[in-house]
């Protein structure tokens, strides 16, 4: 089925980011506004990335948007920020610790690059329980975006890779960044170098392993970003012997594993014999609404060797206490609030509330007799225009309904026909972007 929509911006079919902005001139146009030049070429790592990163292009449009129609009222459905108040036990915590800095008692300076004790114990304890990941192994950070990056540098740039897709393109940007990637094949919106694992609704969202070819990482998201699609603890098992299979590391992203509702893993070390074989990065951004706070952490288990023996936890912690002076004492005594009895449930109502959001989403587009997936274990809502690119399905959406949402084709080529909408949002424009979604299609 078809839905015919006529889009007020034309965008040609698009792979990945749309590219707004050309940097190319001639050499005498450079040098009529140029008057110095450094003789330091550009990095060629760089110069492979996509003109444009996904969000900061969504962000960009929507201010276009906001310029040509300064009466509209935006809805923001698109890029995954939280919106509901941090519960006053966390910011409390947080106050608290602010508040000592200025006693001669309370005054501390530097801290672990690893993280405080206290809080490496609670995240071991609370959200690792009975899966024998101890405190050593987890380094706390500023965020998992951050620690993608961090992993990136720790690994040699030669090893191969493997990503899904679609998936969050923060991976296949920090691999180009390293020099993992080759170059763009703008025909295909494929790395050269990367192996994208096509996760759809016709393999139920998980890679067909038996013709994957065997590479050196595999970036793995659950429940994934877009597609809101959680792995079954079978599909991990399988993920895991697959690796050990082929001498890989699976660098695995959890941050959105506390809003799992089923029996499927929140971390891939619930899997036998995944610490031999995995690194978990994950956040405290989503569950509890520290996207502007800053609070992750990274697990590497004792058990990950290099192909020598060595253990890749001492190279991983020297690269932390290299690049990194630990993060804010302030925001570790909230996370330690976060994972308190008291915090972490005041957090479920939150991630219930999100949730209920994208019940809602989900009866919308369904009740216009589209295929929708997510929203039940994610707060994404992952939605198909079959017909229609991504970026007409975006541009429809905003120019006639004024609700930002994110194109598919932002998080790999396999996402193309589709959107991802945010459940991150008040009720009042979870409600009112349903209604405008009802009367436009």
């Amino acid at each position: 089925m078809s839905y015919q929509l006529s889009c007020v911006v034309c965008v040609p079919r698009a792979i990945w980011v749309q590219p707004t902005t050309n940097h190319s001139s001639s050499k005498s146009d450079r040098a009529q506004r140029i008057e110095y030049l450094t003789k330091i070429p550009r990095s060629v790592n760089l110069e492979s990335l996509q003109n444009g990163y996904l969000f900061p292009e969504i962000s960009m449009r929507e201010s276009e948007y906001a310029q040509r129609n300064p009466h509209a009222r935006l809805i923001r459905l698109g890029i995954g920020d939280t919106t509901q108040p941090i519960p006053d036990i966390i910011t409390s915590a947080m106050a608290e610790q602010a508040l000592a800095l200025s006693t001669a008692k309370g005054y501390k300076g530097y801290g672990p690059e690893q993280g405080n004790r206290e809080l490496r114990r609670a995240i071991a304890e609370t959200l690792y329980q009975d899966m024998q990941v101890k405190e050593n192994e987890i380094f706390v950070s500023d965020g998992a975006q951050c620690d993608i990056s961090r992993v990136q540098m720790l690994l040699d740039a030669s090893l191969s890779i493997a990503l899904q897709d679609p998936t969050f393109p923060g991976y296949a940007d920090s691999s180009v960044i390293v020099g993992r990637a080759g170059r763009l094949n703008a025909g295909n919106g494929k790395y050269k170098k990367i192996v994208y694992m096509e996760c759809v609704a016709e393999n139920n969202f998980f890679p067909n392993l038996s013709k994957t070819p065997r590479t050196d990482l595999i970036f793995f998201c659950s429940p994934n970003n877009p597609t809101g699609s959680a792995a079954s603890r079978q599909q991990l098992e399988q993920l895991v012997k697959f690796a050990k299979a082929n001498g890989s590391i699976i660098i695995y992203d959890s941050a959105y594993a506390a809003f799992i509702s089923d029996e499927s893993p929140k971390s891939i070390f619930e899997i036998p014999g995944a610490k031999e074989v995995a690194i978990e990065i994950s956040s405290f951004s989503k569950f509890a609404g520290f996207t502007g706070v800053r609070l992750g952490w990274t697990v590497v288990p004792e058990e990950l060797l290099y192909a020598n023996g060595y253990p890749v936890i001492r190279d991983y912690d020297r690269i932390v206490c290299t690049c990194f002076n630990g993060a804010s004492n302030i925001v570790q005594a909230g996370g330690l609030a976060c994972l308190s009895p008291q915090g972490f449930q005041a957090l479920k109502r939150t991630m219930g509330y999100y949730m209920e959001n994208a019940k809602i989403l989900v009866e919308t587009f369904e009740s216009m007799g589209l295929k929708v997936y997510g929203g039940k274990n994610g707060p994404y809502v992952w939605v198909h225009f079959p017909g229609l690119s991504s970026w007409q399905v975006f541009n429809q959406f905003l120019e006639k309904a004024a609700v930002v949402t994110i194109p598919g084709i932002g998080f790999g080529p396999a996402g193309e026909g589709y959107i991802r909408v945010s459940a991150f949002s008040h009720r009042e424009s979870i409600l009112e972007a349903s209604r405008r979604f009802t009367k436009l299609i």
